[in-house]
């Protein structure tokens, strides 16, 4: 089943395409890499079918709904939710109560009427938590609940950054970078992480990263972009050898 699909997507900045015509379809459950040089339109892209950005053309459909025209928080409130490449935490409280304000920022009743002492905002503050601690465990981060978030390793703090995504209950996660900044054994923890999610969670995922070894160890598929175009698609074996996509990195490895 085809969960997203993005149909001619451009974004114009200007005289400038960021992200030209792209054609892109992800299946349910299926971990898809997104790649390219800097500068390729890969940010703009997720900002776009996020809802961060309107494009200039084209149309993003999810789970069959046209959600081209929506708003950030109409499209996370239907499961699409994303990531950022910067951790954003409420460094000043515990790992628990992070978790915990995920929900209540991804809730209907919003966060502000958690203010009201009522018995059932305390019936669904104790759900909230309960559900809270099932996610830290996830990520092996239960024994950690009541520490700051500020005092966590950094790959600590990536996992938290996924873990509130996870309590917006997302049927995909677009992941900006999630292992930027890690030691190898930080990355493959990370690595198992995603895995996870997709295989117990069933959850699917579009992965921006420039650590090769996770994507090509994650993805089941690569889509390429550059200078706003997609120039290759296919299994992370076919990618490797893919002759643009060699051109389009040793060309921007040569221009810097």
């Amino acid at each position: 089943m085809t969960l997203l699909q993005v149909k001619k997507l451009t974004k114009n900045f200007g005289g400038l395409a960021a992200v030209h015509e792209v054609d892109l379809e992800v299946e349910s459950q299926e971990i898809r890499g997104l790649i390219g040089p800097n500068g390729a339109g890969k940010s703009t892209f997720f900002n776009v079918i996020s809802g961060t950005y309107k494009p200039s053309a084209g149309e993003v459909v999810f789970n069959g709904e046209n959600i081209t025209e929506l708003q950030t928080d109409r499209v996370a409130a239907r499961g699409l939710i994303r990531t950022f490449q910067e951790t954003t935490l409420f460094r000043e409280m515990t790992l628990l109560d992070s978790v915990i304000l995920g929900f209540h920022l991804s809730c209907k009743a919003g966060f502000w009427h958690t203010l009201f002492n009522s018995a059932g905002t305390r019936r669904e503050e104790q759900r909230f938590r309960e559900k809270a601690i099932e996610i830290l465990d996830f990520f092996d981060l239960s024994s950690f609940k009541d520490d700051l978030a500020k005092n966590q390793p950094h790959g600590h703090q990536r996992a938290l950054g996924l873990s509130m995504a996870l309590a917006a209950n997302p049927r995909m996660l677009l992941l900006d970078e999630p292992v930027t900044g890690m030691n190898p054994e930080e990355t493959s923890t990370m690595m198992k992480h995603i895995r996870r999610i997709r295989d117990e969670l069933k959850t699917t995922i579009i992965l921006v990263e420039h650590d090769m070894r996770a994507v090509m160890g994650l993805s089941d598929r690569i889509t390429v972009l550059n200078f706003g175009h997609k120039i290759a698609e296919g299994s992370p074996n076919e990618i490797s050898r893919h002759p643009e996509v060699i051109k389009a990195y040793l060309g921007a490895e040569g221009g810097e």
